[in-house]
């Protein structure tokens, strides 16, 4: 029996993070004949930001099987003299021509063109060095921002191929002897049910016109649930352009097989419905499917739909790809690629609000703005305490903790962080 273990991966979920900002300064001017020189700490740089990029070389979705977490570059910390860090170097992950990106909230892009990237995590912002925090009252802070958290998220990838004509047929068709006989791939051919467990691309040409056929694992009936693999083979057809239905015309029943996989393919997308197709009766070398050669074509739709063929013998093969190409030149051409790669997405920002819940355990403040403010400040800096309780109480977040009941020696719970109310 033949290797069931496929080496395909067209499936991965892994987690970006954008590089955390640099630390912003704190530092005094410090000269000879200047004693009492003012703040001049610099800001951080920005964390580097997390990037998919379609690469042609790329086919598969295996590299994502041994490493699932992309982490981008830190931001630098700024120093004295007023000197910015720099930025943290962005992470390029290259994935391969076809790949769908989602998360927990549906489907966020799809990556065709080669060349393409989408931001998928932003870095932070750099903290503000202690020169930014000079005030009239205050003219020499001891405080500087930390860093801001870069974005991070989980994204699911799914590789869907691109083909020019998708074969679909029941196991042992002859799909892949039929790749093999229209152009050069080589898939792994064998007298077993699911030979192929994975998805196969070849280059047929047609004068000077090529054509991208994708030969995938054979449907068995269910296959639109998920039965045998169903999705996870049917998705490799979605984007073909038109399909190409191949029946053993050796089989008991031809028609009745015809009419299987059609189904299932159908019920699982209802465009595929609409698709443009055509019929390959194939075996015709085989005695049985000879002398049934007129009657299954016109069954199936007459000498301008089905077309016996032979991917053993190459009979009718270049009839086929005749008609393959004419009906591809009867759509309408494929959209242009876009002048520019660069797509930059970025998931809607979360609101700017905060809420305060109080539990058994203590009270709880959460939302964006309050939690990048606690995740920026540097407690162990002298003024930090003080600088974070004015910011709190401008955002007015101490005065909802005290209608909420808050006493002293309450936790107060922010972010990652736990105070304890004085």
């Amino acid at each position: 029996m033949p290797d069931r273990q496929s080496s395909f991966f067209d499936e991965a979920r892994i987690y970006v993070k954008g590089g955390t900002g640099g630390n912003g300064a704190l530092s005094f001017r410090r000269e000879k004949y200047v004693p009492f020189g003012g703040p001049d700490g610099g800001d951080g740089g920005r964390g580097g930001s997390v990037f998919l990029r379609v690469s042609p070389n790329e086919n598969t979705l295996f590299q994502f099987q041994h490493r699932r977490q992309f982490k981008a570059e830190r931001g630098g910390s700024g120093s004295g003299a007023k000197k910015h860090g720099r930025k943290g170097q962005d992470l390029v992950i290259d994935v391969p021509p076809g790949t769908e990106v989602s998360t927990d909230e549906g489907v966020i892009a799809d990556l065709v063109r080669p060349g393409e990237m989408l931001l998928v995590a932003r870095g932070g912002r750099g903290g503000l060095g202690n020169v930014h925090f000079s005030t009239p009252t205050n003219r020499a802070p001891r405080y500087a921002e930390k860093g801001e958290p870069g974005e991070e998220r989980w994204l699911q990838l799914e590789l869907k191929m691109i083909g020019d004509v998708g074969l679909v047929g029941l196991p042992n068709a002859g799909k892949s002897s039929l790749l093999a006989a229209i152009s050069a791939a080589r898939p792994k051919i064998a007298s077993y049910p699911f030979t192929t467990l994975t998805p196969n691309l070849g280059v047929a040409e047609v004068g000077d016109l090529a054509i991208v056929v994708a030969d995938i694992p054979g449907l068995i009936e269910g296959a639109h649930r998920g039965v045998g693999l169903g999705h996870q083979f049917l998705r490799h057809v979605e984007r073909s352009r038109m399909l190409l239905y191949v029946v053993d015309a050796s089989a008991p029943d031809p028609v009745a097989d015809y009419e299987t996989v059609r189904n299932e393919a159908v019920q699982y997308s209802a465009a595929l419905a609409e698709r443009p197709s055509l019929v390959a009766l194939n075996k015709m070398d085989l005695p049985e499917a000879a002398a049934r050669r007129a009657a299954l074509v016109a069954a199936l739709g007459g000498p301008d739909v089905a077309y016996p063929v032979s991917a053993l013998t190459g009979e009718g093969v270049a009839a086929l790809l005749t008609a393959i190409a004419g009906v591809l030149a009867a759509l309408p051409a494929p959209a242009a690629p876009e002048e520019s790669g660069l797509r930059v997405y970025r998931l809607a920002p979360e609101a700017e609000t905060w809420t305060v819940e109080r539990r058994p355990e203590g009270f709880y403040v959460r939302g964006k703005p309050v939690e990048r403010l606690m995740a920026m400040t540097d407690l162990n800096q002298e003024d930090a305490a003080a600088e974070l309780q004015r910011r709190l109480a401008r955002m007015g977040v101490l005065e909802a903790l005290e209608r909420a009941g808050v006493q002293s020696g309450d936790a107060v719970q922010i972010g990652d962080s736990v105070l304890e109310w004085t």
